[in-house]
C-alpha cells in the first residue's frame, strides 16, 4: 500500500519484464516515463512518474491533470485531455 495515496502498490508493466532487481524496474519507469513526456509536449501535455505511487501523472495545457494506472489509460486521458484523439504516429 502506498503510504501517499493509499493505493496498494501496482503491479510492474510487461515493458518492465525483464527487469531483474526493483532497481532495474524502477529504472524502466524512468524510461519510459521520459520517452512519454518527449512524446507528448509538442502538443502541450507532460507526464511524469516518479516512482513513488503507482500510476503515472499526466498533466496537459490549463491545469488539467490526472493519475492513470497503466498506459491503456494514459492514452484515454491524453485524448480526454486534448479533446480529440491523439495518434503518437502523427508526432
Amino acid at each position: 500500500m502506498c503510504s501517499l495515496c493509499g493505493f496498494p502498490a501496482a503491479p510492474g508493466h510487461w515493458t518492465e519484464a525483464g527487469a531483474a532487481t526493483a532497481h532495474d524496474r524502477l529504472r524502466e519507469r524512468f524510461r519510459r516515463g521520459a520517452m512519454l513526456s518527449n512524446l507528448l509536449r509538442p502538443v502541450g501535455i507532460s507526464v511524469h512518474d516518479g516512482g513513488l505511487v503507482p500510476g503515472i501523472l499526466v498533466m496537459g495545457p490549463g491545469g488539467a491533470s490526472a493519475i492513470v494506472p497503466n498506459l491503456e489509460v494514459l492514452w484515454i486521458e491524453v485524448d480526454r485531455i486534448l479533446g480529440r484523439p491523439f495518434d503518437p504516429l502523427e508526432t
